[in-house]
Formats: structure tokens, sequence, C-alpha cells
């Protein structure tokens, strides 16, 4: 900080303790004014333009330095000078206060705000880059925000001084106005019996209601200006129109037919979208035969001489997709149909904010929900179009074994298919460009999957970067640098697992402008709105997880908020949100991790059991993994929960309902879990939480009891 800003710094807070120190905040109450209103207003009539002058210099003052008593101040001039001149002189005095303070922050005070009001700046941060200046005239409209934050949150920002200042003298006039005139109501009160007049009955009230209101005008001539250039239609045909018929089509849908209301749901190709036919379902069909294929292998740990089994792997292949077909009626056309829903089949095309295309058919709706899924990213990777490369889409479209493969990624995804195929007999190399796997979790979960991995055959190069594919005959190969060296990686298929892109083009997005975040989901507000307020999106399309049940659960309030928002609206909840990768053992988590907490800057103390200690586990022979619980420092609140077991994603749902309904891990140690059984785990956890806690001093005296009990 530069010599001038330490003094100017300086004086300032001179100043701040001169107000402190000589009690002046003393004299800015509702009780001294009213005590003193006779002797002003005399003052006043003496000397008007000294008293006008002294107390416009006091109110720049005090709301320059960020003091207490502007409120009292603003009813005092309503008290001492009317209306029209009370509201003139606050208005250019709270403006000019309000610009000073603004200054001070922008030179003086920036790094202190950021610090301070850290937490609560993002909101505003995105406002000011979207619109700074009709951000700051709602906020100033809208008086949530305290008027200091405003001032030097603003000074932070890039908004222009001149344009502070206007855009905030007209946006706290309204304000001002009413404070004045409440300041005029409360100078007639001289006895109690007049504390209930009419004047400041209504002066209180239209204080009360003003922030509703002028948030009400607001988002009434927002909408104006949004769909001011569509013809609205009449009337409508639908009540709700999802597009997509995964989970979040399915869901929004079926809530919509259950409550009675008209519901259309389109889907341009299979009914149960990405999971059903080629993610979740197919996927764990595998990893069915998978587990086996490592049983069969591990079979002399087990007591058994000799265990053999040949893998079809045409056949594996086949029985996945008779899992699906098996699977597919939850999620068909006639039941859905049977449910209430009607069901469309085609291509869909949003052409207005009511209306949706399809088959050269134009449907009206009230609202519109998009569920669109998601797609396997396809990197930018010179060659690609010169090799054989499935994605988790197209894999179950092999019939015949390869030999080789790798496995682009270390994601779950990615994790899940290498270790499947390696069990069921393929040499695969996994390259992940992340140092370890599974990078969202914790180093210890993702050197735990390594291990695993490895011990099913799978070559695991982690931190690696794929650098090219090339084609020579029947030889294809893949370029990878890791370790300062390149190397060549041979393989009859290359699997591409490196993430999933939200679909948000070919259906209209464009034409009605609705953006897209930087992850490349469509931009949703909290109650799932998109720009468009009876336009929703929830699921993969919408992120910011990308887990059928997270889609299920965004469903609900798209619905819901779509069908019956003009009554109540209800914001996403992503309060507790379990995940589980597949892996064996399997990984499974709610809430936060250690990695997460520190990030974050939350304290956590962490309770940990190891599975090798499990009755259960050991007598299943399967001991690797442990049960990870983070809590508040001194409490058992639970802030979050790691799983690495056989069963982790069974065992997590204990948890989850505790984190979800504010049960700590006392009540999970005080449940009787029946024995021998894998949720014991979450018992002992509790245990030792419990052990680390354990009330010394009474436990002493408990001793000092139980030796005069033995005569001692």
């Amino acid at each position: 900080m530069t010599r001038s800003k330490v003094l100017i710094l300086l004086l300032l807070v001179s100043c701040v303790g001169l107000f402190f120190g000589l009690g002046l905040h003393h004299q800015l109450t509702l009780a001294h004014l009213q005590a003193s209103r006779a002797d002003l207003m005399e003052l006043y009539a003496a000397r008007p333009v000294s008293v006008l002058a002294g107390f416009f210099a006091a109110y720049v003052a005090v709301t320059a330095l960020s003091l207490p008593g502007a409120v009292v101040m603003t009813l005092a001039a309503g008290a001492l000078f009317g209306i029209g001149v009370g509201t003139l002189l606050v208005s250019f005095a709270s403006t000019l206060g309000a610009t000073l303070a603004f200054l001070t922050a922008r030179h003086l005070m920036s790094d202190w705000v950021e610090r301070r009001f850290g937490s609560r700046l993002k909101p505003i941060h995105q406002g000011i880059a979207k619109n700074g200046a009709r951000f700051l005239f709602t906020l100033r409209l809208v008086p949530l925000f305290p008027f200091m934050l405003i001032n030097l949150v603003m000074g932070l920002t890039r908004i222009p001084t001149l344009r502070f200042y206007w855009v905030s003298q007209l946006g706290m006039l309204p304000g001002t106005l009413l404070y004045v005139n409440a300041g005029t109501q409360l100078a007639t009160i001289d006895s109690v019996s007049k504390v209930l007049n009419t004047g400041v009955v209504v002066s209180i009230a239209l204080l009360a209601l003003f922030p509703m209101m002028v948030q009400w005008l607001i988002t009434r001539w927002d909408n104006y200006q949004l769909y001011k250039s569509w013809q609205k239609p009449k009337r409508f045909d639908r009540n709700l129109i999802a597009i997509g018929a995964g989970a979040a089509g399915l869901v929004s849908t079926y809530i919509g037919a259950a409550t009675r209301a008209k519901v259309t749901l389109i889907e341009a190709h299979e009914m149960g979208g990405d999971c059903l036919n080629y993610g979740c379902v197919p996927s764990k069909a595998l990893i069915r035969t998978a587990a086996l294929m490592r049983d069969t292998r591990l079979a002399q740990t087990l007591g058994l001489a000799s265990a053999h089994a040949e893998i079809d792997f045409s056949e594996v292949m086949a029985r996945v997709q008779r899992v699906i077909a098996e699977v597919a009626p939850h999620d068909s056309v006639e039941r859905y149909t049977g449910l209430g829903v009607e069901v469309l089949k085609g291509h869909a095309k949003i052409t207005s904010p009511w209306t949706v295309e399809i088959n050269g058919q134009t449907l009206t709706t009230r609202n519109i929900v998009i569920a669109a899924g998601a797609a396997p990213t396809i990197p930018d990777l010179p060659g690609l179009d010169q090799v054989v490369h499935v994605t988790s889409d197209t894999l179950w479209s092999l019939r015949g074994s390869p030999r080789e493969m790798v496995v682009l990624g270390g994601g779950p995804i990615a994790c899940e298919l290498a270790q499947a195929m390696s069990e069921l007999g393929i040499r695969v190399t996994l390259v992940g460009r992340n140092k370890r796997l599974l990078p969202k979790e914790d180093e210890a979960v993702g050197d735990a999957v390594r291990k695993a991995l490895t011990g099913s055959g799978v070559r695991v190069l982690t931190g690696a970067q794929a650098m090219t594919a090339e084609r020579e005959g029947d030889h294809q190969r893949l370029w990878v640098q890791h370790g300062g060296e390149s190397e060549a990686l041979s393989f009859d298929v290359l699997l591409l697992a490196v993430g999933r892109t939200a679909r948000t083009t070919g259906y209209g997005l464009e034409t009605l402008g609705i953006g897209t975040t930087q992850q490349g989901t469509v931009e949703v507000n909290e109650y799932l709105q998109t720009r468009y307020p009876n336009i929703y999106a929830c699921g993969d399309v919408a992120g910011p997880y990308q887990f059928t049940h997270v889609a299920a659960h965004q469903a609900w309030y798209a619905a819901v908020n779509g069908l019956f928002g003009a009554l109540k609206r209800f914001k996403a909840d992503y309060r507790v949100i379990p995940a589980v990768t597949f892996t064996h053992p399997e990984v499974a988590r709610v809430g936060l991790n250690q990695d997460e907490a520190r990030r974050q800057g939350i304290a956590f103390e962490v309770s940990r059991f190891e599975l090798e200690e499990l009755d259960r586990a050991i007598t299943a022979d399967e001991r690797e993994g442990f049960v990870e619980v983070l809590t508040v420092p001194g409490k058992d609140t639970i802030l979050g929960v790691t799983i690495v077991a056989s069963h982790a994603g069974e065992m997590l749902a204990e948890f989850t309902l505790a984190m979800r309904h504010g049960l700590g891990l006392k009540k999970i140690l005080g449940t009787i879990h029946p024995y021998p059984t894998w949720s014991e785990a979450a018992k002992y956890v509790a245990g030792v939480w419990q052990k680390a806690h354990a009330p010394e001093a009474a436990l002493r005296w408990s001793a000092r009891y139980h030796r005069w009990q033995r005569g001692g």
C-alpha cells in the first residue's frame, strides 16, 4: 500500500473513531430525534440555509464512512424539511456519500472487502459481468443487500464512477421517498395513541411491501421484454412437453400425468435414454459377467481346487442386449401411454417459447422441459479417423473379442469398463491424463482403484498425454507421452471415455438465444429455468451432475415448478448427492471428501474404519477398502462419507439418509444392524468417532465409582 493510501486510510479510521468516541452514534437514534425535534425545527426556522447545509454534509459523511444512522437521518429529513425538500436533500446526499464510499473501496479496500465478504460476492460479480448498470439498479430498488455492502462491492468492479452515481441516485429514489414520507408521519407522533394513525401505518406498509412490489414489477418488465417478439397462443394444447425420454424426461412427464396435466414426451431415438441403452444398464450387465470371471480366477482362495470358465465374448455382449430388453418395458411407450403420457417419436425442435415442432406438426404448450441428455466427448486426437474406435455408447455393438484395447480416460466410466474388459480376457491399457485415477476423489481412493485395476490385469498409465493415433495395415497404435518418454500402444479397439458433453444443438436453443455455461450445459437458474421462465432444463443437459438419479431428482423440480410455479416454486436441492463408481471394489461417496473440504476451507475431523476388521468382509474374502466419514470438529454432524468396498453403493444409502435428515453418527451408532452384514461398517465407523470423543472426565468418575463398588 502506498504512503498516500495509508494516510487516507488513517484519516478515515480517525473519523470513524471520533464518531464513536464523541458518542455521536447516540444522537442518531429515533428517540433522540423525537426528543430534539422541537429544537431542530426552531433552529431550521431561524437559520434554514445553515441547517440544510449542515444536514447535507453530515448525511454525506455518515454514508461515505458507512456509519450507523442513515435511516434515522432519512426519517429526520422528512420530519424537519417535509417530503419535497427532504427527498431532494437525502437523494443527493446519499448518492454522493455512496459514491465516496465506492471510490474508497476501489482505491483502498479491495483486498479487505474480498476477504471479508468473498463468499457473498460471487452472484454480484456474475450480475455485473452481464449487465452492471441494470444489476446495480435492481439492487438499489430492492433493498435486500446492505447499503454499505453494495457501495463497497461496486468499488471492486469496473463500472464507471459516473454510471454508478446516476444509477444509484435513480435506483434509491423510490426508497428514499418512502422513508422520507414515513419521517413526515413519525414527526406528528406525540403520544402512544397516535402511533397507529393511518399515515404511519400506510408508510410502514409501503416500506414492507416495496421490495416485493419492485421485484414483481422488474420481473414483469423482464418477461415483457423477453417475450414481446413472440406470438403467444391464445390457448394451449398441452401443459408440458418434455424433449428427451431419459430419466429426466420420463420423470417430469410422469409427474405431470400423475397430476392430471396434459403432457407430451418426445424422443428421437430409444426410450429410456442413454442410461438404459448405452450407460448404466449395459455396463452393469457387463460388470456382472466380469465379476464372475474374477471369482473364477480367485477360486482357490475360497477353497476350490480349480475352477474354469470359457469366455464367449459375443454371447456376453448378447446377454447385455437381453438385459436391456428386459429392463426396456419399464421405460416403454406402452407403459407411459398407460400412465397418461402422450409419447411421440421423432425429432423435436423448439420454434418459440410455447411451440414445439415434430414430424411437420406444431404443438403448443405452456411449459417445455429440455431433457436432451449428453453424448460421449470425442477428443481432438490426430489420426482418430484412421483407427477403430468406440465410445461408451457404441461399445455395445462389438461382437468379436478384441485381443488388445486401449482405454482413453481416467474417470468412472473409463475405470469401470477397463477393469471389466480386462477380466474378460482382453489386454487393456488405460491412459489417463491426470496424475491419479478418479481425480475428483481423494488420493487414497485413486490409489485403491489403481491397485484394483492392476490386480485385474489392467496396465495403468496416469499423467499420460495421448498424442496421435495411427494405422499401418492391420496394426493400430496410440502414441502417448508419459514420464518424459513416448510410447506406442498397440490395440485392436480404442475406447474413448474422456467424459460426456451436453446435447445443446439441433433442437432450437439457438433460435431462442438460450445460452450455455462454461461447462457446455444449458444455463439454468436455481429453479431450473432457462432465460425463458416457462422453459426448463434438467438432467445431463443442465448439469452440474451427470447421474441418472440426479436427473430424476431435477425432473421433479422442473415439472412441479412448470406446472404449479404460479402458486409455489422450489429451488433445486443439491445438498446431498450420492455417487457410485462400479469398479471392484466400488467407490461410493456423498458430501465432501478431504480434498474438497480443504479447497473450501471447511474444518473437519476424520473417522476411518478399515474393512479388513469387518466380519462380513472376512467371510466373503473381500477385505480391501474402508469407510471414511468427515464430521464437524467436536460434533457428530456428517460432512461427507467415502466408501471403498465391494458393496459400497449399497452401504452408502444409510449415510445419505442420515445427511438428508440431519442425523449424526450417534444415531447410526445407536441403531441395531444385523450381523454379519456389510451395513455394520456404518456402525463401526460411528464407534470410531465415539471412541475419539469419549467423555474422559465422566469416565474417570465412573472408574472411581466402580472402584468404590468393589470396596476399594
